[in-house]
């Protein structure tokens, strides 16, 4: 199978490229998941910001691509199986909003 010719992204479509994968990232029903997957976003997307080889960004770009596609499905996959129960994490954001929205 022959590779199309990897072009450079702009800066928009890699700026646009770590919101989706943040999104995506706030889709997964599991705190944990949900909080890893941000994590490795904004983790790789430091690692890769000093790259200024041409090859390289695109290559970087295209293995964000692949990761995107990969967490969409998984947070399709883990919400077909959510867990019914809250994770204590979870529970405790939702009792600090509740509490500082005064009525």
């Amino acid at each position: 199978m022959a590779s199309a010719p990897l072009c450079q992204p702009s800066r928009s479509e890699v700026l646009s490229l770590f919101r989706s994968l943040l999104r995506t990232a706030r889709q997964f029903c599991d705190y944990n998941i949900k909080e890893y997957t941000k994590r490795r976003t904004i983790d790789a997307f430091r690692q890769n910001q000093n790259l200024s080889d041409p090859s390289s960004v695109a290559s970087a770009y295209s293995e964000g691509k692949t990761q995107l596609e990969i967490a969409k499905r998984q947070a399709i996959v883990y919400s077909l199986y959510a867990p019914e129960i809250k994770s204590v994490m979870e529970i405790k954001v939702q009792t600090l909003i509740e509490n500082s929205n005064p009525r």
